[in-house]
């Protein structure tokens, strides 16, 4: 039985492994990569604004290249958020107003376990379970302009996003190991010959994992079922207020309707006490003016 990669715990178990981590960073770049050290939490102390950044897992390749994090994301994060965070880490290598070039590439992994809270700017949801932000520019025909190796790399692992076979099979086989974890998917066959997935797995496996382990890791969800909780109380709560709002505007809709004839009502029996004086009584139009305390050109306006 595996335990499960969306959570925090696990997650971080398995992914600040050696070879796990290296190897990962591989199938998703296409670069060899080296790394000696591994941190988890990495804060760093913005030097621009207020705010300072935590990192999930941090490394920095042994050859200085590569600066590289990984996010696993639930429900709390936004895609301006990924960009700050992303941002940082290119600042961070700013020393000096002389000298504006970056000395490292920054990579960055994006892991969303549910499906996303963030749109395309139409509106729309993202249907990807896979796609990649750079900070290359495009000439007028659209034609992209290598100028930097900065980027990043958004999967996505919820089940929701149905399996893209233009989607090259070494970052499948990562997504298929997270659904499986998660969603105890016995229909997926793991690919062993990556020796990374595999060792995931052992990482991963009940029987390998020790007490103490295992205590935080049911601990994280417990944390994981209150964020849910959460979530689902928010949508309930804006499902709630949604409705409280369309009552509130068909109460007003059918007020203005109710009033509308209302006036009707009252014009059609003014109307028809005007001809009735008019025309059965023989009254004269300065007689009904009188008589009903209103406006000769009303009675001139009706009787046309």
């Amino acid at each position: 039985m595996f335990a499960p990669l969306d959570n925090e715990v696990v997650f971080k178990r398995a992914f600040t492994n050696k070879l796990v981590f290296e190897r990962f960073v591989e199938d998703l770049f296409d670069v060899k990569i080296s790394v000696s050290k591994i941190e988890t939490e990495k804060r760093f102390y913005n030097k621009v604004s207020k705010i300072d950044i935590t990192l999930d897992i941090y490394a920095e390749t042994d050859d200085h290249r590569f600066v590289i994090e990984i996010q696993k994301i639930q429900y709390d994060h936004n895609f301006e958020r990924f960009l700050y965070y992303f941002m940082n880490l290119m600042i961070e290598q700013q020393e000096s107003y002389k000298n504006y070039k970056f000395e490292k590439t920054v990579l960055g992994i994006i892991v969303l376990t549910r499906p996303y809270r963030f749109h395309k700017l139409t509106g729309e949801p993202i249907l990807d379970n896979y796609f990649v932000l750079d900070f290359n520019p495009r000439n007028i025909k659209g034609e992209l302009i290598k100028l930097n190796k900065h980027e990043i790399k958004f999967i996505n692992t919820s089940k929701k996003y149905k399996k893209d076979n233009q989607l090259p099979d070494k970052i499948q086989d990562w997504i298929d190991l997270f659904q499986k974890s998660i969603y105890n998917n016995q229909s997926l066959t793991l690919n062993f010959n990556n020796k990374a997935i595999k060792k995931v797995t052992e990482l991963i496996n009940d029987e390998n994992i020790d007490t103490a382990t295992l205590t935080k890791i049911r601990q994280a969800e417990g944390s994981k079922e209150v964020l849910i909780l959460e979530h689902k109380a928010g949508i309930e709560e804006g499902i709630e207020k949604g409705i409280e709002k369309g009552i509130e505007k068909e109460k007003k809709r059918s007020k203005k309707i109710i009033e509308k004839a209302e006036q009707e009502k009252q014009k059609a029996e003014l109307t028809s006490t005007i001809v009735t004086l008019k025309f059965l009584q023989n009254k004269s139009n300065e007689e009904i003016a009188q008589i009903l305390n209103i406006e000769m050109e009303y009675i001139i306006k009706i009787l046309e």
